[in-house]
């Protein structure tokens, strides 16, 4: 639970629900998460934006495989090729 209480989290809404979702810790992206249904309305784009503006540079983030190409366009670059850890698959990125 100490690690929790260490990260600086964002979140955005629509209608009232929660649309999506960014935690912090230092400058590495622990979590992002947006809502399925509202996924490709830039709703991810402008809580990255925000939180990014906050967090200072550089930003970095071990990306789920599924997530890659979604840093790749928001500016990340990989660092190294994709790692398993603990059974846990990612690529360590960072923002170029």
């Amino acid at each position: 639970m100490e690690q929790v209480k260490t990260l600086v989290t964002y979140g955005t809404y629509t209608d009232g629900r929660l649309a999506g979702v960014l935690a912090l810790r230092g400058n590495h992206i622990s979590l992002f998460f947006v809502r399925e249904e509202v996924q490709g309305h830039g709703i991810g784009r402008a809580l990255f934006q925000y939180a990014a503006a906050r967090a200072g540079r550089p930003m970095t983030v071990h990306s789920s495989p599924y997530a890659v190409e979604i840093y790749r366009r928001l500016g990340f670059v990989p660092t190294a090729e994709e790692q398993v850890e603990d059974g846990i698959r990612y690529t360590p990125m960072r923002l170029a």
